[in-house]
């Protein structure tokens, strides 16, 4: 026997020896279990068990019965075979068992990356605003309705925050608002000019204090603008 069998004498083993046991052995096994004799080619039946056995039959007497019914040489041929055919059953079945692990894990891979994308699908802007901001925005016009200039001024403040809030939502980086602003792209948020307006405004209020005068015409103005804005990006309904 080659102590160093190639790859395909080692395939070759293993079939020839996977052949013996499914058209020897097991015949030969199933022939001594029902006392059934086993032709000889040019003589009369023979078989080393004479009668069905009717007794348990242990593994040692089953190997004595298989080295009895084998043609000389062939069980022990046979027996040195196995390590042969144990070593190529062993790689087909860590090769099984690989492709198995491998295939579990992209599918784990696969729905986890499906899971994402529908979660991005239904994460809407205003799903990722703070709690209850169309309440928010409610109040806010109450504020602006208002017959009181502080009310107003408060109005357009708390606007403005909100719109600060929508930026970052929407991934837009920056110290200051303005610079969130200018990081914009138009083509996905085309109502920036509005924004830009509303928030000049603000900042004069925020900066100029009671020296800027506010009326009720330009508050509901502005917050019509920062509405807009709003709106646009379903940050509010």
């Amino acid at each position: 026997m080659d102590p160093n069998p190639s790859p395909g004498n080692s395939i070759g083993s293993a079939l020839w020896f996977l052949s013996e046991v499914a058209f020897k052995w097991i015949p030969g096994a199933v022939m001594a279990v029902s006392g059934t004799a086993a032709p000889v080619p040019g003589g009369e039946p023979v078989s080393p068990l004479a009668a069905p056995i009717t007794t348990p039959v242990s593994a040692p007497e089953v190997v004595q019965y298989l080295q009895l019914a084998s043609a000389p040489g062939e069980y022990d041929q046979m027996f040195q075979q196995w390590s042969t055919f144990v070593a190529f059953s062993l790689l087909v079945t860590l090769c099984l068992g690989a492709l198995i692990i491998y295939c579990a894990i992209r599918v784990f891979q696969i729905r986890q990356i499906e899971r994402r994308r529908f979660y991005q699908t239904r994460r809407t802007v205003a799903a990722q605003d703070i709690p209850k901001s169309q309440l928010r925005w409610n109040r806010i016009r109450e504020e602006a309705n208002s017959d009181s200039e502080q009310s107003w001024r408060l109005a357009i403040l708390e606007a403005d925050i909100m719109l600060n809030e929508l930026l970052d939502v929407m991934g837009y980086k920056g110290e200051t608002m303005a610079d969130k602003m200018r990081g914009v792209d138009r083509a996905n948020f085309n109502s920036i000019d509005l924004a830009w307006e509303a928030h000049k405004i603000r900042n004069k209020i925020a900066h100029d204090g009671s020296a800027h005068q506010m009326t009720a015409r330009e508050t509901r103005r502005v917050i019509a603008l920062y509405e807009k804005v709003l709106k646009d990006a379903r940050y509010i309904e």
